[in-house]
């Protein structure tokens, strides 16, 4: 995953479940119309709406809206190419996710075959 670079200049991260847009906005240092305006660009930020549509964001949520911040302020990114960063970071994240399954079930499917033959 990506490491903004301020980041570190932006306060932790509580250990709360979830998150109004205010507070978002006060942990990201970006503007709740911002937050609103990427929930329609990127479509993998999907804060939980409830009660009067307000939206509650979780964790991963914040994460990534750090993570769209740095590629867009600090690094430069236009919209659409951060949007392709973060999709492409995502996809070889799952292949190397996939792998690991794949390698622990063959894993466990040899334990199988051992006892199986004993």
């Amino acid at each position: 995953m990506l490491e903004a670079s301020n980041n570190n200049e932006l306060p932790v991260i509580p250990g709360k479940r979830y998150f109004t847009i205010g507070e978002v906005s006060d942990l990201c240092d970006v503007k709740p119309h911002v937050l609103r305006y990427w929930e329609q660009e990127f479509p993998k930020l999907k804060p939980v709406k409830r009660r009067g549509n307000r939206r509650y964001y979780q964790r991963q949520d914040v994460i990534m809206i750090r993570q769209i911040r740095s590629l867009l302020y600090e690094h430069g990114y236009t919209i659409g190419g951060a949007r392709q960063k973060l999709e492409g970071e995502e996809s070889r994240e799952d292949v190397t996710r996939s792998h690991q399954i794949i390698a622990q079930l063959r894993t466990e499917l040899e334990e199988v075959l051992d006892i199986l033959k004993n």
